[in-house]
Protein backbone atom coordinates (compact mmCIF):
# COMPACT_ATOMS: atom_id res chain seq x y z
CA UNK A 1 0.00 0.00 0.00
CA UNK A 2 1.74 3.51 -0.81
CA UNK A 3 1.56 5.84 1.53
CA UNK A 4 1.79 9.82 0.91
CA UNK A 5 3.89 11.69 3.86
CA UNK A 6 3.04 14.93 2.32
CA UNK A 7 0.44 15.47 4.89
CA UNK A 8 -0.16 14.58 8.93
CA UNK A 9 2.31 14.20 12.02
CA UNK A 10 5.65 14.40 10.59
CA UNK A 11 7.16 12.27 13.42
CA UNK A 12 3.92 9.24 13.36
CA UNK A 13 4.55 9.03 9.50
CA UNK A 14 7.98 8.84 9.91
CA UNK A 15 7.90 6.25 12.80
CA UNK A 16 5.19 4.18 10.96
CA UNK A 17 7.33 3.86 8.06
CA UNK A 18 10.83 3.60 10.39
CA UNK A 19 9.18 0.50 12.26
CA UNK A 20 8.65 -2.05 9.09
CA UNK A 21 11.80 -0.65 7.56
CA UNK A 22 13.96 -1.10 10.32
CA UNK A 23 12.65 -4.88 11.07
CA UNK A 24 13.95 -5.32 7.03
CA UNK A 25 17.33 -3.96 8.01
CA UNK A 26 18.10 -5.95 10.78
CA UNK A 27 16.97 -9.32 8.73
CA UNK A 28 19.26 -7.81 5.67
CA UNK A 29 22.26 -7.65 8.31
CA UNK A 30 21.31 -11.13 9.97
CA UNK A 31 22.28 -12.08 6.08
CA UNK A 32 25.88 -11.52 6.94
CA UNK A 33 25.55 -12.18 10.47
CA UNK A 34 24.40 -15.24 9.85
CA UNK A 35 26.86 -16.17 7.87
CA UNK A 36 29.50 -15.57 10.30
CA UNK A 37 27.95 -17.34 13.42
CA UNK A 38 26.99 -20.41 11.61
CA UNK A 39 30.90 -20.52 10.01
CA UNK A 40 32.63 -19.64 13.58
CA UNK A 41 30.18 -22.17 15.42
CA UNK A 42 30.41 -25.03 12.93
CA UNK A 43 33.84 -24.43 11.27
CA UNK A 44 36.13 -22.80 14.04
CA UNK A 45 37.88 -19.23 14.74
CA UNK A 46 40.10 -19.67 11.37
CA UNK A 47 36.87 -19.76 8.86
CA UNK A 48 35.44 -16.65 10.67
CA UNK A 49 38.30 -14.78 10.42
CA UNK A 50 38.32 -15.69 7.18
CA UNK A 51 34.59 -14.73 6.29
CA UNK A 52 34.92 -11.41 8.96
CA UNK A 53 38.40 -10.52 6.56
CA UNK A 54 36.58 -10.46 3.43
CA UNK A 55 33.05 -9.51 5.11
CA UNK A 56 34.15 -5.59 4.08
CA UNK A 57 34.01 -6.32 0.14
CA UNK A 58 30.24 -7.53 0.74
CA UNK A 59 29.27 -4.52 2.57
CA UNK A 60 30.62 -2.53 -0.12
CA UNK A 61 29.31 -4.22 -3.04
CA UNK A 62 25.69 -3.85 -1.09
CA UNK A 63 26.08 -0.26 -0.13
CA UNK A 64 27.03 0.10 -3.59
CA UNK A 65 23.73 -1.18 -4.87
CA UNK A 66 22.03 0.55 -1.91
CA UNK A 67 23.18 3.75 -2.94
CA UNK A 68 22.38 3.19 -6.38
CA UNK A 69 18.81 2.45 -5.88
CA UNK A 70 18.17 4.82 -3.47
CA UNK A 71 19.49 7.59 -5.76
CA UNK A 72 16.96 6.54 -8.21
CA UNK A 73 14.39 6.59 -6.07
CA UNK A 74 14.81 9.99 -4.52
CA UNK A 75 13.49 11.04 -8.76
CA UNK A 76 10.29 8.27 -8.01
CA UNK A 77 9.71 9.63 -4.59
CA UNK A 78 9.67 13.42 -6.14
CA UNK A 79 7.45 12.58 -8.68
CA UNK A 80 4.93 10.52 -6.18
CA UNK A 81 5.26 13.28 -3.83
CA UNK A 82 4.22 15.99 -7.03
CA UNK A 83 1.15 13.28 -8.13
CA UNK A 84 2.80 12.55 -11.46
CA UNK A 85 1.89 8.98 -11.91
CA UNK A 86 3.52 8.84 -15.42
CA UNK A 87 6.71 9.85 -14.19
CA UNK A 88 6.52 7.59 -11.45
CA UNK A 89 6.29 4.45 -13.93
CA UNK A 90 9.02 6.22 -16.34
CA UNK A 91 11.52 6.47 -13.43
CA UNK A 92 10.81 2.78 -12.73
CA UNK A 93 11.45 1.96 -16.08
CA UNK A 94 14.61 3.61 -16.41
CA UNK A 95 15.77 2.64 -12.48
CA UNK A 96 15.63 -0.97 -14.14
CA UNK A 97 17.16 0.06 -17.23
CA UNK A 98 20.23 1.87 -15.94
CA UNK A 99 20.59 -1.19 -13.07
CA UNK A 100 20.76 -4.08 -15.36
CA UNK A 101 23.77 -1.96 -17.57
CA UNK A 102 25.58 -0.92 -14.14
CA UNK A 103 25.18 -4.58 -12.77
CA UNK A 104 26.66 -6.05 -15.70
CA UNK A 105 29.85 -3.71 -15.88
CA UNK A 106 30.06 -4.05 -11.66
CA UNK A 107 30.06 -7.79 -11.99
CA UNK A 108 32.96 -7.94 -14.67
CA UNK A 109 35.07 -5.30 -12.60
CA UNK A 110 34.90 -7.06 -9.59
CA UNK A 111 34.96 -10.73 -10.52
CA UNK A 112 38.13 -10.05 -12.43
CA UNK A 113 39.71 -7.36 -9.72
CA UNK A 114 39.35 -10.07 -6.75
CA UNK A 115 42.64 -11.37 -6.43
CA UNK A 116 44.26 -7.71 -6.30
CA UNK A 117 41.73 -6.47 -4.14
CA UNK A 118 42.21 -9.33 -1.57
CA UNK A 119 45.94 -8.95 -1.83
CA UNK A 120 45.73 -5.16 -0.84
CA UNK A 121 43.81 -6.28 1.85
CA UNK A 122 46.31 -7.61 3.70
CA UNK A 123 44.51 -10.96 4.01
CA UNK A 124 47.22 -13.94 5.23
CA UNK A 125 47.61 -17.02 3.36
CA UNK A 126 45.85 -19.13 5.43
CA UNK A 127 42.91 -17.14 5.28
CA UNK A 128 42.78 -16.37 1.76
CA UNK A 129 41.39 -19.65 0.12
CA UNK A 130 38.33 -19.41 2.50
CA UNK A 131 38.40 -15.79 1.68
CA UNK A 132 38.14 -15.97 -2.12
CA UNK A 133 36.24 -18.23 -2.30
CA UNK A 134 33.52 -16.55 -0.16
CA UNK A 135 33.73 -13.23 -1.81
CA UNK A 136 33.79 -14.43 -5.12
CA UNK A 137 30.65 -16.15 -5.13
CA UNK A 138 29.00 -13.12 -3.64
CA UNK A 139 29.96 -11.16 -6.46
CA UNK A 140 28.30 -13.59 -9.31
CA UNK A 141 25.25 -12.88 -7.08
CA UNK A 142 25.69 -8.77 -7.49
CA UNK A 143 22.30 -9.41 -9.91
CA UNK A 144 20.33 -10.47 -6.72
CA UNK A 145 21.40 -7.60 -5.07
CA UNK A 146 20.91 -5.48 -7.52
CA UNK A 147 17.55 -6.32 -8.22
CA UNK A 148 16.17 -6.51 -4.35
CA UNK A 149 17.22 -3.08 -3.65
CA UNK A 150 16.16 -1.80 -6.51
CA UNK A 151 12.57 -3.16 -5.96
CA UNK A 152 12.81 -2.03 -2.41
CA UNK A 153 13.55 1.41 -2.84
CA UNK A 154 10.36 1.87 -5.41
CA UNK A 155 8.85 0.70 -2.33
CA UNK A 156 9.78 2.76 -0.18
CA UNK A 157 9.73 6.11 -2.32
CA UNK A 158 5.79 5.17 -2.65
CA UNK A 159 5.43 5.41 1.29
CA UNK A 160 5.73 1.21 1.22
CA UNK A 161 8.19 -0.08 3.81
CA UNK A 162 6.06 -2.97 5.05
CA UNK A 163 6.53 -4.96 1.60
CA UNK A 164 10.10 -5.35 1.42
CA UNK A 165 9.79 -6.31 5.09
CA UNK A 166 8.36 -9.41 4.24
CA UNK A 167 9.76 -11.17 1.83
CA UNK A 168 13.10 -9.79 3.42
CA UNK A 169 12.41 -12.17 6.37
CA UNK A 170 11.28 -14.81 4.78
CA UNK A 171 14.68 -15.30 2.60
CA UNK A 172 16.51 -14.43 5.89
CA UNK A 173 15.29 -17.34 7.45
CA UNK A 174 16.02 -19.55 4.03
CA UNK A 175 19.81 -17.97 4.11
CA UNK A 176 20.28 -19.71 7.81
CA UNK A 177 18.66 -22.94 6.46
CA UNK A 178 20.62 -23.18 3.49
CA UNK A 179 23.78 -22.27 5.44
CA UNK A 180 23.28 -24.54 7.77
CA UNK A 181 22.44 -27.22 5.38
CA UNK A 182 25.29 -26.67 2.72
CA UNK A 183 27.87 -26.95 5.62
CA UNK A 184 26.75 -29.31 8.12
CA UNK A 185 25.57 -31.73 5.69
CA UNK A 186 26.92 -31.41 2.28
CA UNK A 187 30.50 -30.28 3.75
CA UNK A 188 30.92 -27.20 1.23
CA UNK A 189 32.65 -25.08 4.20
CA UNK A 190 33.03 -21.71 3.77
CA UNK A 191 31.81 -21.56 0.50
CA UNK A 192 28.36 -22.88 1.18
CA UNK A 193 27.71 -19.77 3.08
CA UNK A 194 28.25 -17.65 0.25
CA UNK A 195 26.19 -19.92 -2.18
CA UNK A 196 23.06 -20.11 0.60
CA UNK A 197 23.39 -16.08 0.81
CA UNK A 198 23.42 -15.43 -3.01
CA UNK A 199 19.86 -17.98 -3.34
CA UNK A 200 18.25 -16.30 -0.40
CA UNK A 201 18.34 -12.18 -1.99
CA UNK A 202 17.69 -13.67 -5.16
CA UNK A 203 14.30 -15.42 -3.63
CA UNK A 204 13.58 -12.30 -1.94
CA UNK A 205 14.03 -9.82 -5.04
CA UNK A 206 11.68 -12.41 -7.16
CA UNK A 207 9.00 -12.48 -4.95
CA UNK A 208 9.01 -8.85 -3.98
CA UNK A 209 8.55 -8.24 -7.79
CA UNK A 210 5.75 -10.73 -8.46
CA UNK A 211 4.12 -9.00 -5.23
CA UNK A 212 4.83 -5.43 -6.39
CA UNK A 213 3.20 -6.47 -10.14
CA UNK A 214 -0.07 -7.51 -8.78
CA UNK A 215 -0.52 -5.30 -5.97
CA UNK A 216 0.63 -2.16 -7.37
CA UNK A 217 -1.36 -0.62 -10.22
CA UNK A 218 0.21 2.29 -10.47
CA UNK A 219 3.53 0.49 -11.29
CA UNK A 220 2.46 -1.47 -13.77
CA UNK A 221 4.77 -0.49 -16.87
CA UNK A 222 3.77 -0.11 -20.47
CA UNK A 223 5.66 -0.02 -23.35
CA UNK A 224 6.19 3.82 -24.04
CA UNK A 225 7.40 4.04 -20.51
CA UNK A 226 10.76 1.83 -21.95
CA UNK A 227 11.62 4.82 -23.67
CA UNK A 228 15.32 5.86 -23.02
CA UNK A 229 15.19 9.28 -22.25
CA UNK A 230 18.87 10.54 -22.02
CA UNK A 231 17.99 13.78 -20.02
CA UNK A 232 15.52 11.80 -17.47
CA UNK A 233 18.29 8.94 -17.30
CA UNK A 234 20.83 11.44 -16.23
CA UNK A 235 18.64 13.05 -13.70
CA UNK A 236 18.41 9.32 -11.91
CA UNK A 237 21.90 9.28 -12.42
CA UNK A 238 22.68 12.39 -10.95
CA UNK A 239 21.81 11.44 -7.67
CA UNK A 240 22.28 7.33 -7.91
CA UNK A 241 25.98 7.73 -8.54
CA UNK A 242 26.96 10.03 -5.77
CA UNK A 243 24.94 7.87 -3.34
CA UNK A 244 26.64 4.97 -4.30
CA UNK A 245 29.93 6.36 -4.34
CA UNK A 246 28.99 7.64 -0.66
CA UNK A 247 27.89 4.24 0.25
CA UNK A 248 31.06 3.23 -1.22
CA UNK A 249 33.29 5.44 0.30
CA UNK A 250 31.65 4.50 3.95
CA UNK A 251 32.54 1.31 3.13
CA UNK A 252 36.09 1.86 1.97
CA UNK A 253 36.76 3.69 5.19
CA UNK A 254 35.73 0.19 6.97
CA UNK A 255 37.75 -1.54 4.04
CA UNK A 256 40.70 0.55 5.18
CA UNK A 257 40.61 -0.50 8.67
CA UNK A 258 39.84 -3.88 7.91
CA UNK A 259 43.10 -3.97 6.04
CA UNK A 260 45.05 -2.53 9.21
CA UNK A 261 43.28 -5.35 11.30
CA UNK A 262 44.35 -8.28 9.07
CA UNK A 263 47.59 -7.36 10.20
CA UNK A 264 47.37 -8.92 13.41
CA UNK A 265 46.59 -12.55 14.39
CA UNK A 266 43.41 -14.36 13.41
CA UNK A 267 41.57 -14.13 17.16
CA UNK A 268 42.35 -10.13 17.40
CA UNK A 269 40.83 -10.36 13.03
CA UNK A 270 38.14 -12.41 14.59
CA UNK A 271 36.85 -10.09 17.67
CA UNK A 272 37.11 -7.08 15.24
CA UNK A 273 34.59 -8.80 13.04
CA UNK A 274 31.90 -9.94 15.85
CA UNK A 275 32.61 -6.50 17.52
CA UNK A 276 31.67 -4.37 14.26
CA UNK A 277 28.55 -7.00 12.94
CA UNK A 278 27.01 -6.44 16.71
CA UNK A 279 27.43 -2.73 16.06
CA UNK A 280 26.02 -3.29 12.44
CA UNK A 281 22.87 -3.98 13.98
CA UNK A 282 23.14 -1.58 16.72
CA UNK A 283 22.97 1.19 13.83
CA UNK A 284 19.93 -0.02 12.66
CA UNK A 285 17.63 2.54 14.02
CA UNK A 286 19.68 5.17 12.88
CA UNK A 287 20.39 4.02 9.47
CA UNK A 288 16.55 3.16 9.66
CA UNK A 289 15.75 6.97 10.68
CA UNK A 290 17.81 8.34 7.36
CA UNK A 291 16.33 5.97 4.91
CA UNK A 292 13.00 7.23 6.09
CA UNK A 293 13.77 11.20 5.77
CA UNK A 294 15.10 10.91 2.63
CA UNK A 295 11.52 9.53 1.42
CA UNK A 296 9.91 12.00 4.13
CA UNK A 297 12.29 14.63 1.92
CA UNK A 298 11.59 13.47 -1.45
CA UNK A 299 8.02 13.50 -1.21
CA UNK A 300 7.44 17.13 0.46
CA UNK A 301 10.58 18.42 -1.66
CA UNK A 302 8.43 17.62 -4.79
CA UNK A 303 4.81 18.76 -2.93
CA UNK A 304 7.03 22.27 -1.89
CA UNK A 305 6.54 21.91 1.61
CA UNK A 306 9.97 23.14 2.71
CA UNK A 307 8.76 23.68 6.09
CA UNK A 308 7.59 20.06 6.80
CA UNK A 309 10.59 19.02 5.85
CA UNK A 310 12.60 20.89 8.76
CA UNK A 311 9.68 20.28 11.22
CA UNK A 312 10.28 16.07 10.39
CA UNK A 313 14.40 16.58 10.36
CA UNK A 314 13.80 18.43 13.89
CA UNK A 315 11.92 16.00 15.25
CA UNK A 316 13.17 12.84 13.90
CA UNK A 317 16.40 13.64 15.26
CA UNK A 318 15.69 13.57 18.78
CA UNK A 319 13.86 10.58 18.07
CA UNK A 320 17.49 9.20 16.77
CA UNK A 321 19.18 10.63 19.93
CA UNK A 322 16.80 8.62 22.46
CA UNK A 323 17.26 5.67 20.02
CA UNK A 324 21.43 6.52 20.50
CA UNK A 325 21.15 5.87 24.38
CA UNK A 326 19.20 2.92 24.31
CA UNK A 327 21.43 1.58 22.12
CA UNK A 328 24.80 2.61 24.12
CA UNK A 329 23.16 1.51 27.20
CA UNK A 330 22.19 -2.16 25.64
CA UNK A 331 26.20 -2.33 23.69
CA UNK A 332 27.76 -1.06 26.91
CA UNK A 333 26.10 -3.63 29.29
CA UNK A 334 25.96 -6.86 27.48
CA UNK A 335 28.23 -6.19 24.80
CA UNK A 336 30.43 -8.95 25.73
CA UNK A 337 27.57 -11.68 26.20
CA UNK A 338 26.46 -10.78 22.35
CA UNK A 339 30.38 -11.17 21.21
CA UNK A 340 30.09 -15.17 22.75
CA UNK A 341 27.76 -16.23 20.45
CA UNK A 342 30.26 -15.77 17.45
CA UNK A 343 32.25 -18.88 18.38
CA UNK A 344 32.25 -21.47 21.00
CA UNK A 345 35.83 -20.94 21.48
CA UNK A 346 35.62 -18.84 24.38
CA UNK A 347 38.87 -17.14 23.20
CA UNK A 348 40.30 -14.40 25.74
CA UNK A 349 41.79 -12.28 23.49
CA UNK A 350 38.90 -12.68 21.16
CA UNK A 351 36.65 -11.34 23.80
CA UNK A 352 38.67 -8.82 25.51
CA UNK A 353 39.24 -7.03 21.76
CA UNK A 354 36.00 -7.19 20.71
CA UNK A 355 34.96 -5.61 24.00
CA UNK A 356 37.59 -2.84 23.62
CA UNK A 357 36.54 -2.17 20.25
CA UNK A 358 32.69 -1.43 21.65
CA UNK A 359 33.82 0.06 24.63
CA UNK A 360 35.57 2.91 22.84
CA UNK A 361 33.17 3.25 19.72
CA UNK A 362 29.28 3.12 21.47
CA UNK A 363 29.68 6.73 23.25
CA UNK A 364 30.24 8.41 19.81
CA UNK A 365 26.94 6.89 18.33
CA UNK A 366 25.24 10.36 19.08
CA UNK A 367 27.37 11.95 16.76
CA UNK A 368 26.51 8.85 13.90
CA UNK A 369 22.31 9.02 14.34
CA UNK A 370 22.72 12.72 13.49
CA UNK A 371 24.57 12.31 10.58
CA UNK A 372 21.95 9.63 8.94
CA UNK A 373 19.08 11.94 10.08
CA UNK A 374 20.82 15.25 7.56
CA UNK A 375 22.75 13.51 5.18
CA UNK A 376 19.51 11.48 3.62
CA UNK A 377 16.80 14.64 4.45
CA UNK A 378 19.76 16.43 1.73
CA UNK A 379 19.43 13.40 -0.24
CA UNK A 380 15.87 13.63 -0.58
CA UNK A 381 15.82 17.03 -1.34
CA UNK A 382 18.17 16.32 -4.41
CA UNK A 383 21.40 17.70 -2.92
CA UNK A 384 23.75 14.86 -3.23
CA UNK A 385 27.19 16.73 -3.10
CA UNK A 386 27.24 17.53 0.63
CA UNK A 387 26.34 14.18 2.00
CA UNK A 388 29.07 12.91 -1.20
CA UNK A 389 31.72 15.45 0.62
CA UNK A 390 30.89 14.20 4.05
CA UNK A 391 31.56 10.50 3.25
CA UNK A 392 35.21 12.05 1.68
CA UNK A 393 35.68 13.62 4.61
CA UNK A 394 34.82 10.23 6.35
CA UNK A 395 36.91 8.20 4.56
CA UNK A 396 39.69 10.69 5.03
CA UNK A 397 39.88 10.96 9.02
CA UNK A 398 39.31 6.82 9.10
CA UNK A 399 42.26 6.16 6.79
CA UNK A 400 44.58 8.19 8.47
CA UNK A 401 43.78 7.22 11.63
CA UNK A 402 43.58 3.81 11.20
CA UNK A 403 47.08 3.49 9.55
CA UNK A 404 48.59 6.22 12.17
CA UNK A 405 47.26 5.61 15.41
CA UNK A 406 47.67 1.44 14.40
CA UNK A 407 51.22 2.44 14.72
CA UNK A 408 50.80 4.08 17.93
CA UNK A 409 48.21 2.17 20.18
CA UNK A 410 48.28 -1.18 18.35
CA UNK A 411 44.57 -2.40 18.06
CA UNK A 412 43.18 0.87 20.36
CA UNK A 413 44.42 2.83 17.58
CA UNK A 414 42.05 1.01 15.36
CA UNK A 415 38.91 1.21 17.61
CA UNK A 416 39.68 5.34 17.66
CA UNK A 417 39.20 5.49 13.88
CA UNK A 418 35.76 5.38 13.23
CA UNK A 419 34.60 7.66 16.00
CA UNK A 420 36.78 10.23 14.85
CA UNK A 421 35.57 10.25 11.49
CA UNK A 422 31.94 10.43 12.92
CA UNK A 423 32.73 13.44 14.72
CA UNK A 424 34.31 15.25 11.89
CA UNK A 425 31.45 14.38 9.06
CA UNK A 426 28.71 15.06 11.59
CA UNK A 427 30.20 18.24 12.27
CA UNK A 428 30.14 19.15 8.23
CA UNK A 429 27.33 17.57 7.56
CA UNK A 430 25.12 19.32 10.06
CA UNK A 431 26.62 22.90 9.29
CA UNK A 432 26.02 22.69 5.80
CA UNK A 433 21.94 21.14 6.62
CA UNK A 434 21.36 23.99 8.06
CA UNK A 435 22.95 26.62 5.99
CA UNK A 436 20.50 24.89 2.78
CA UNK A 437 17.75 25.22 4.82
CA UNK A 438 18.65 29.09 6.16
CA UNK A 439 18.69 29.29 2.56
CA UNK A 440 15.84 27.74 1.05
CA UNK A 441 14.09 29.73 3.82
CA UNK A 442 15.00 32.84 2.85
CA UNK A 443 14.28 31.87 -0.85
CA UNK A 444 10.55 30.57 0.03
CA UNK A 445 10.21 33.65 2.17
CA UNK A 446 10.76 35.68 -0.74
CA UNK A 447 8.58 33.90 -3.36
CA UNK A 448 5.57 33.91 -0.71
CA UNK A 449 6.29 37.93 -0.76
CA UNK A 450 6.25 38.36 -4.24
CA UNK A 451 3.07 36.23 -4.77
CA UNK A 452 1.35 37.84 -1.97
CA UNK A 453 2.07 41.21 -3.66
Amino acid sequence: MVQRMTSGSPIRLILAFTVPLLLGNVFQQLYNIADIIIVGRTIGVHALAAVGAAAPLFMALLGLTIGLASGFSVVTGQRFGAGDEDGVRRSVATSAMLAFGITVVMTAVVVGSMPVILELMNISAELYADSYHYIIIIAYGIAAMMMYNLLACICRALGDSRTPLYFLMVSSLLNIALALLFITQFGWGVPGSAVALVIAQGVSALLCLLYMRRRFPMLRLRRCDWTVDLAFAWQHLRLGLPMAMQFTIISLGILVIQSVCNTFGPETIAGFVSATRIEQLALQPMISFGIAMAVYSAQNYGARNYRRIRQGVRQCSLVSLAFCMLAMAAMLGYGRELISLFTEEQDALLLDQATLYLKTSVPFYLFLGQIFVYRNALQGMGISSVPLISSIIELAVRGISAFVLARMWGFFGICCASPLCWVAACLFTGGAYFYVQYTMKRVHGRESCLQEG
